[in-house]
């Protein structure tokens, strides 16, 4: 009985622990889920000048590959494992890439007109994937219909990574992402208001 309880105890500490180092299974959800999460952290290291627009620009054309191989992989309504895999493998290299950008030792200004720019940029494409996100958890989106807005989110991704190649964003460069970013909103709110719903 002693030896029962003591197993017990022991397997009820330590089943955090193991839980925690198993990856979360990657469905349509938790891979736009963590879109939201790797454009939050592009987000916060221009704000907090880790990130320069330059590399925030480059960030986001590898966000651009993420989001097509979403639009790939989803577009029949189904993710296989080798696709789950492939997805996985996609959004850590990028998670790593974030990472490795943040700690170069480069510096970002903030408080520049550009970086500010590509700052109110980025935290669209949050609130854009949130919405996408929260439209597969509502059921007002099916797989397909989040297939199609992740590939008008790998179009704006690659709007913003082209303007800020160069490492500064302009005013007239920023108007020509937020028309991207204003067709791909209209997008997302159709998909969700239509009658196609993923139950």
């Amino acid at each position: 009985m002693k030896t029962a309880l003591i197993a017990s105890a022991a397997l009820a500490l330590l089943t955090p622990f193991a839980m925690a180092q198993t990856p979360a299974p990657v469905t349509a959800q938790t891979t736009v889920q963590r879109d939201v999460n790797q454009q939050q952290r592009i987000e916060n290291g221009l704000h907090d000048g880790t990130l320069t627009t330059r590399e925030a620009g480059a960030l986001e054309r590898e966000q651009a590959r993420v989001d097509k191989l979403q639009t790939q992989s989803m577009k029949d309504g189904h993710l296989s494992a080798a696709e789950r895999r492939q997805l996985r493998a996609a959004q850590n290299k990028a998670s790593r890439d974030i990472a490795a950008a943040e700690y170069n030792g480069v510096d970002g200004n903030p408080q520049s007109a550009s970086s500010r720019r590509m700052q109110a940029d980025v935290q669209r494409n949050v609130n854009q994937e949130k919405r996408i996100e929260s439209g597969l958890a509502d059921g007002s989106l099916t797989k397909r219909d989040a297939a199609r807005m992740e590939r008008g989110q790998a179009r704006v991704d690659r709007t913003e990574a082209h303007a800020a190649a160069d490492g500064h964003v302009g005013a007239a460069e920023q108007r020509h992402v937020q028309r991207a970013e204003n067709r791909q909103s209209a997008r997302i709110h159709r998909a969700k208001t239509n009658a196609a719903t993923a139950g």
